[in-house]
């Protein structure tokens, strides 16, 4: 279902593009000109429409999260619009040759009618999904019922309404169920995976009702895009990953190994300029190469740009304001250009582009306490992923645990589609610091 009203996001904003820009030229030229003016338009403007499409994904607009009704939503509308509208301009001005056209006046006009019929669309589309949805029942107990209602609550476009919580149905609760499905419409029951397990018959009979039974995991999933590790246990691995995808993983390296190539040949003059200021600014080798755990647990060298000082010992986790970090340091971290060398591990073959970031030596020996940690070990790791781009870099065990639920989530569910999602949304991250 989230996945639809994605898509449908999409779908009304590019009818939305091609509806502003035909207001935009009945605004400038009348209506007997509009038929010649758009076709002069359509092609520059198509070209453009990709780009105002692309900005919007990586300003979230098709996060459903970012739906909403208040002037919050209205303000980000109007900052993409804009950003937007700038990029356009330097496009048009930089390929003039390509794109023929140089509509200043017509960007900003068109540029406002989108702002208009966009906030009148998704407003619409927020309140259809505040008033829509689904009713549900949820049946069990577990810890995970507090973050979920908490979230239903405050994020109404999720289209799910929660009618009521049976923590341990019985047989004589059948008939009362029956009548909640009748009298509230409710089309879907949420059930826990011990409840499913431990009373698979009365389960089973909830089959007669015609509705949808989704086990809380994959519900807490679609909700928050990570795997509640607290409620999986390892019958939950043997039947949701699938880790034998020779068509995937031959790809996916072939991919890794040209792209690996292209980037360390196209980045070569930056890579090496960059060696140039960290030996010039402070003492110590160029690199900072470090054992990290791979796939199936067998450790490797990482290599990165040094970023702190000469032969310094510390905390595992970088802190905030950390005095260890160089200042050409701090530039490498904020541009990410320390992670560079890494191409040369992904051509190796040590990491992928995507996957679960391979962790020191000394921290897996850590977060081995974690249930099912291990497990992120199954494949290979990555320069980026779906933690990184969902969480902020962890500092504390706490936060390390959080980053597993998203990275045993991406084992589960990794695709094609979703590496380039994550790709797409690393592109963001790298020039907006993920708080």
């Amino acid at each position: 279902m989230h996945i639809a009203k994605k898509i449908a996001l999409f779908l009304g904003d590019l009818v939305l593009l091609y509806g502003a820009l035909i207001l935009t030229l009945l605004t400038r030229y009348g209506a007997p000109s509009v038929a010649g003016s758009f076709a002069v338009h359509l092609i520059p403007f198509s070209l453009i429409f990709i780009i105002w499409m692309f900005i919007f994904f990586l300003s979230d607009l098709y996060d459903l999260r970012t739906i909403k009704t208040s002037g919050e939503g209205l303000k980000k509308i109007a900052s993409t619009t804009s950003i937007a509208i700038a990029a356009s301009i330097c496009m048009f001005y930089l390929f003039s040759g390509l794109f023929e056209l140089t509509p200043k006046t017509n960007l900003f006009i068109f540029g406002a009618w989108f702002f208009v019929l966009d906030s009148l669309f998704r407003t619409t589309f927020a309140r259809l999904l505040e008033r829509g949805g689904h009713a549900f029942i949820l049946l069990g107990e577990t810890p995970l019922i507090a973050p979920i209602t908490h979230y239903l609550a405050h994020n109404m476009h999720t289209g799910y309404h929660l009618v009521s919580h049976n923590i341990s149905p019985s047989w004589g609760d059948i008939e009362s169920l029956k009548s909640l499905v009748e009298t509230q419409r409710v089309d879907t029951i949420v059930a826990t995976p011990a409840l499913i397990r431990e009373s698979s018959s009365l389960m089973y009979s909830l089959l007669n009702l015609e509705i949808n039974i989704v086990p809380l995991t994959n519900f807490y999933e679609m909700l928050f895009n990570k795997t509640p590790l607290e409620e999986i246990s390892e019958d939950w691995f043997v039947e949701n990953l699938t880790l034998h995808r020779p068509l995937y993983d031959r790809v996916k390296r072939c991919m890794d190994w040209s792209a690996s190539a292209l980037l360390i040949l196209l980045l070569s003059p930056l890579m090496v300029f960059v060696a140039l200021l960290i030996t010039l600014t402070s003492r110590g080798s160029v690199l900072y190469i470090q054992e990290r755990i791979g796939k199936h647990g067998v450790p490797f060298m990482l290599y990165k740009f040094r970023t702190m000082f000469y032969n310094n010992n510390g905390p595992l986790w970088t802190i905030k304001d950390d005095e260890r970090i160089t200042t050409i340091g701090k530039i490498l971290r904020f541009t990410h250009l320390d992670e560079l060398p890494q191409l040369f591990n992904i051509f190796k073959g040590n990491i992928s582009f995507i996957g679960p970031r391979p962790e020191r030596t000394e921290l897996v020996n850590q977060y081995r306490a974690f249930a099912h940690y291990d497990m992120r070990h199954i494949i290979k790791p990555g320069l980026t992923g779906w933690a990184q781009i969902n969480f902020r870099p962890s500092a504390s065990l706490e936060e390390a645990q959080e980053k597993l639920c998203y990275d045993i989530y991406y084992i589960k569910h990794r695709s094609f589609f979703l590496d380039i999602l994550i790709l797409l949304k690393t592109i963001r991250y790298v020039f907006i610091p993920h708080s």
